[in-house]
């Protein structure tokens, strides 16, 4: 016998999909913009800074295009992998890149870079160049730099963008919608749906789960945020 759905049987699930989802996306977009930040501070060459502002063009990209440029690439990858593995194995390994949330966080990487660069670039540039030059003359490496006196000091700027990039993951439609794996829903994607459906009153649920999700990460930020420009007075 045919059971109606119930619209807030899964709630519970799809808000963990687009809260971790966005999580992972945070912490990879930022962790990347300061990579690509701190390239430009350690050697601003033309070639070093076009690069960086090539990675920033995704913003200006709709999600739509954004997929479709990443599920060509990584489809062919796929399927020669597949290839590789079933000639010398005879198994098949699946789709690993374009089947997974690998494409789904690539695509967001891309869209989402600019936003982050942006608060990173912002928050490296108060930094005074003596204080590279300090650390450097005590023997440490760039890498130590960046991790024992940059980081601390942009905490700030580093929260700022890991709450940008994770409110715009958590509503972000096109890309998800076309290279989400099978079973696999967000509250943008269910709220899509059910509003396509002309299910306006349905939708409405999961358009405002967006809005609780979103709230439990900016209110967290936001206090660590306030305490750390509070502390550095």
């Amino acid at each position: 016998m045919f059971k109606a759905e119930n619209p807030g049987a899964n709630f519970i699930q799809l808000a963990w999909n687009s809260f971790y989802l966005a999580a992972i996306a945070s912490l990879i977009v930022v962790s990347l913009a300061l990579v690509l930040s701190y390239a430009i501070r350690l050697n601003p060459t033309r070639s070093v800074t076009a690069s960086v502002g090539i990675a920033g063009l995704g913003y200006a990209l709709p999600g739509t295009i954004i997929a479709i440029g990443t599920i060509v690439p990584l489809a062919w990858l796929d399927h020669r992998l597949i290839d590789f593995v079933r000639h010398y194995t005879g198994d098949s390994v699946g789709l690993i890149f374009s089947g997974t949330l690998v494409a789904l966080l690539f695509a967001y990487t891309v869209r989402f870079m600019a936003v982050s660069l942006g608060a990173v670039q912002n928050g490296l540039g108060k930094i005074k160049p003596s204080m590279d030059m300090a650390g450097r003359s005590l023997g440490m490496s760039s890498f130590k730099v960046l991790s024992r006196i940059h980081i601390p000091l942009l905490k700030g700027s580093v929260l700022t963008a890991m709450l940008i990039v994770f409110v715009d993951v958590l509503k972000e439609l096109p890309a998800t919608l076309v290279l989400r794996p099978f079973n696999f829903n967000t509250l943008a994607v269910r709220a899509f749906e059910l509003a396509s459906d002309e299910r306006l009153i349905d939708a409405a649920p999961a358009s405002l789960m967006i809005v609780l999700v979103g709230l439990v990460p900016v209110i967290l930020l936001s206090r660590s945020i306030a305490s750390h420009i509070g502390s550095s007075k």
